[in-house]
């Protein structure tokens, strides 16, 4: 094999990437915080496949992820699979058939690797690590704060200090419609207008129904900072059920204020692309510094809705690897070279001490050149740590 060969083995296809030292091991970490942290609120772990059969993966709210999912065919029962997309549905499949039973709500979290059939101009990876909860069988305002202050919480505790959560209503829009009995076309036209951010289309798309125009224009106003956004829409003259999501959006805020009073919150009633799925109050996380988009979550059906198997439920997703860029590396771990024949019960003390313990299995003239030879920070001579 020539070494042209050696190096075509090690490409991978656009959106895929190898994690190595020390970036897996730090992903790894910011895994095991986030589940302890969870598990520290009550919510237990769940493992579900990565391939499942494509009728359960891709019903209920999988159904927006269909273009993004990858399809093979299992040649034992000669059924279409698919890879998962999102362990979101995966989750909500196993809460409304294997623990159906169980007391409600139900808290479950979850960790594992996805896979997209392409990534976005934003984000061009298309495998990534979903860490998340779900708090299932419950549609309060209470369920859906505690969705947003957990993922707080787990950021924080990875080292994520800085933070900032931006609230949204992705039904809001099409409940002003129905209220106001729009058009579908007439609507369409109204959502590329509050997509563009354009007052003058909104007025446009609406001609002369100056109580639409007011109300859209007014949606479209309230983004922002979110004391202030929930001030314009309860101004707002609102259809019942869209008056209805403005209050329970307002009942979170004040939730989410009254447990930290310090965290940021703004208000984008309007926003709803990638969040196709979400029935109510969502949320995205992001880093103050840099703005990455560190987690995104919020309320949906949990089931399967067509088949009348549905439960109220909501939560969240950390993308990991967002997680890893806006916070700091821990320190590493100082590496002790141990010498060929150094009894391996001598490794324990070592470790006690917070080394990672190298030990030498090839025989070396200079015990300090192998240490550094095997990136050792330090080396075992006459029973002492030497620094290098």
């Amino acid at each position: 094999m020539t070494s042209n060969d050696n190096d075509h083995r090690g490409l991978l296809p656009a959106g895929l990437a190898d994690l190595l030292p020390p970036d897996a091991a730090r992903e790894a970490r910011a895994i095991d915080i986030a589940i302890e942290r969870f598990a520290a609120f009550g919510y237990e772990r769940v493992k579900p496949p990565l391939v499942e059969f494509e009728e359960s993966l891709l019903g209920g709210p999988g159904a927006a992820l269909a273009p993004q999912t990858f399809r093979l065919m299992d040649p034992v029962s000669q059924r279409m699979m698919g890879v998962r997309p999102d362990m979101t549905v995966q989750v909500a499949r196993i809460a409304v058939t294997r623990l159906k039973h169980e007391p409600r709500p139900l808290r479950l979290s979850y960790g594992g690797n996805v896979i997209r059939v392409r990534g976005g101009a934003l984000k061009p990876e298309r495998q990534f690590a979903q860490v998340g909860t779900e708090l299932i069988g419950v549609d309060s305002a209470e369920a859906d704060a505690e969705a947003v202050l957990l993922a707080v919480d787990a950021l924080r505790a990875i080292g994520v200090a800085e933070l900032s959560v931006d609230l949204n209503l992705p039904t809001l829009v099409a409940a002003v419609g129905a209220g106001l009995k729009l058009p579908a076309d007439t609507l369409r036209r109204v959502r590329r207008a509050l997509d563009r951010k354009d007052e003058g289309g909104i007025a446009k798309a609406l001609g002369d129904a100056k109580r639409a125009i007011d109300v859209f224009t007014g949606l479209l106003r309230a983004a922002g900072p979110a004391e202030r956004g929930i001030a314009g829409l309860t101004s707002l003259k609102l259809p019942a059920a869209a008056a209805a999501e403005a209050a329970r959006l307002s009942e979170v805020v004040k939730l989410i204020h009254a447990a930290d009073e310090d965290l940021p919150l703004t208000l984008d009633p309007v926003e709803y692309r990638g969040l196709e799925y979400q029935t109510g109050v969502s949320f995205s996380v992001f880093a103050l510094r840099g703005r990455h988009e560190l987690a995104r979550g919020g309320r949906y059906s949990a089931g399967y809705p067509e088949d009348g198997v549905s439960e109220p439920a909501t939560g969240f997703t950390l993308y990991m690897d967002a997680v890893l860029q806006a916070s700091e590396a821990p320190a590493a771990r100082p590496r002790l070279f141990l010498p060929p024949g150094t009894p391996w019960r001598d490794a324990g003390p070592w470790q006690t001490k917070g080394y990672a313990v190298v030990r030498g299995v090839i025989a070396a003239d200079d015990p300090r050149a192998e240490a550094k030879r095997l990136l050792c920070s330090h080396a075992l001579i006459d029973k002492e740590a030497v620094p290098l």
